[in-house]
């Protein structure tokens, strides 16, 4: 990564994905420490009028707008990137040190690869860059860890993790856990679930499931389709497979308790027996701070916990027969690449049927697992970027309408 060349020192940053959940509430954190960080590019999807509200009030260089139809009323001095590789022009433009991803799905993971190879740092919240790519990204990481090692190994930018940033709270929390530890210390990960709004419901109970009933998260304030991948725990399933690129863990190491008080956001258990865990408000400005301050902290907007007041903290062991998709994704990871692609594009297509009801609450996991079971074993070589691209293409397209049978 080059030095910051802002004027007064600032690091400069690119936004992808800056009108969803993870992107509002980065922006939330690059404003309150405006002294350490300068917003340089902006990129969204179809929210016009919230790019259109973040550029006047962060006056970055450059914007992208995934809606070309839609117009923009931007400050002086800001410019709109058009086309289908706007992403990759922020991502890689000379006057940017950080590359945060608050996107969805595999259109990502080029800018990813690409900011990489450019020398940015990369804090991402896309589940697709790690378990549809992390054969791919993890390399990059790695190789960019190696060069500045072999020139000082105390190097804060020496390990891949400083290079490939997790800011989902789960990872952020190992991440974090881990620090001064070395790597022949680690015995498990262990990776906490909240459960979501049905931990206690019986399964008979689970096809009359509406989308508004599934939206109501109990401790987590998130986007819809982490909000459904939670009451399924498809999500803590993708993170397992996450945790296994990032951490270089096999899957045999790898738990998920559930922990209904989202207070303990993950921990680490080492060969001496220690555990060491994580411990945060559900708010998510906590992980995307340490991703872009690490490893300093500062001072965050959000509240501490309070011990006290929590009074207890439970812990039990997932529920794999009421919620299958943990044990799916499990076995998709431990399959390969192509089976982890298709199980994440699957569940994009699953979430969205879900949502506009189309598909029932226990048919989110049958198309989990009819996607893995179709396009999981297509291939033993792991698939460049180009396939996987196709790969979502084809999975979309196969479970976009119609029923789906176990």
């Amino acid at each position: 990564m080059s030095s910051p060349s802002s004027a007064d020192g600032r690091l400069r940053v690119a936004l992808l994905g800056s009108s969803g959940s993870i992107g509002r509430q980065t922006v939330d954190v690059l404003e309150a420490h405006a002294d350490r960080f300068e917003v340089v590019a902006l990129a969204t999807g179809r929210n016009a009028a919230e790019l259109q509200a973040q550029a006047q009030r962060l006056r970055p260089k450059a914007v992208a707008l995934a809606d070309e139809i839609a117009t923009l009323d931007l400050p002086t001095g800001t410019t709109r990137v058009r086309g289908e590789d706007a992403l990759l022009e922020l991502a890689t433009r000379e006057d940017v040190d950080y590359v945060i991803v608050g996107t969805g799905g595999v259109v990502s993971l080029r800018p990813t690869l690409a900011a990489l190879r450019a020398g940015k740092v990369v804090a991402t919240a896309n589940k697709e860059t790690l378990v549809a790519g992390g054969h791919l990204v993890m390399a990059e990481a790695r190789e960019q860890a190696a060069r500045r090692a072999a020139a000082n190994a105390a190097d804060p930018l020496a390990t891949p993790l400083a290079w490939l940033r997790p800011i989902d709270s789960e990872h952020s929390a190992i991440w974090q856990c881990l620090v001064g530890e070395p790597r022949n210390g680690i015995a498990r990960l262990v990776l906490t679930a909240s459960g979501g709004p049905f931990l206690d419901t019986p399964a008979d109970a689970f096809a009359a499931i509406t989308p508004e009933k599934a939206l109501k998260h109990p401790t987590w304030t998130m986007g819809a389709k982490i909000t459904i991948d939670s009451a399924t725990l498809a999500n803590k399933g993708l993170e397992v497979i996450e945790a296994h690129w990032l951490y270089d863990v096999g899957y045999d190491a790898i738990d998920v308790v559930v922990h209904p008080q989202s207070v303990v956001h993950s921990a680490v258990l080492f060969v001496d027996g220690s555990l060491k865990a994580q411990l945060g408000t559900p708010d998510m400005r906590i992980p995307i701070q340490y991703a872009l301050t690490h490893p300093d902290r500062l001072v965050s907007p959000a509240a501490a916990p309070d011990l006290v007041a929590a009074a207890h903290l439970d812990f039990r062991a997932p529920d794999e027969g009421r919620f299958p998709a943990l044990r799916i994704a499990r076995e998709a990871g431990r399959m390969g690449p192509h089976a982890s692609a298709a199980l994440i594009a699957a569940d994009e297509v699953a979430v969205a049927r879900f949502l506009d009801r189309t598909l029932d609450f226990p048919g989110i996991p049958r198309l989990l697992e009819a996607a893995v079971t179709r396009f999981g074993g297509s291939s033993p070589q792991a698939p460049d970027i180009d396939e996987l691209v196709a790969l979502d293409r084809e999975v979309r397209a196969a479970f976009a309408t119609g029923p789906v049978t176990p």
